[in-house]
């Protein structure tokens, strides 16, 4: 049987105009201490983004979004981030920040998997929703 240990995840977001608060889940942070485990993924949508402002610079915002991978898995190529601890760097990315790349308020759980915990968060709370024919009724899937 898989052991059950606490989680934290916090959703990453890009605020294009940041007094408008509006913006664009991007990618999922999630650290699991007692696995030693913390990832973040990005999934940037461009379309998506930019229909909030088609002025955004998305390769900048990309750019900046590819550090936090980078940042979670620590060493050299994360700067002296890279030199503190997994549970460190996670407190230091999901701090609060008014600027266009965001976290959201930290959430805790308990999972067995905190991989399969990144994926599922991936697919509910990043990826748009799609429409199926079910060949009855269109339904929503995620």
């Amino acid at each position: 049987m898989r052991e059950h240990c606490t989680y934290d995840y916090a959703v990453i977001r890009v605020v294009p105009k940041v007094e408008r608060e509006e913006f664009v889940n991007v990618g999922v942070i999630v650290s699991c201490p007692a696995k030693e485990f913390l990832e973040a993924r990005i999934e940037l949508d461009e379309q998506r983004l930019t229909a909030l402002d088609p002025t955004l610079d998305v390769e900048t915002i990309r750019a900046h979004l590819a550090t936090i991978p980078v940042i979670c898995a620590g060493g050299e190529e994360a700067g002296p981030m890279g030199e503190v601890s997994p549970r460190e760097r996670f407190h230091w990315l999901t701090a609060p920040r008014s600027t266009v790349i965001q976290t959201s308020p930290v959430h805790t759980g308990l999972c067995d998997d905190p991989a399969d915990l990144l994926e599922h968060l991936l697919a509910t709370m990043v990826r748009a929703a799609r429409l199926v024919d079910s060949g009855k009724a269109d339904r929503i899937i995620v």
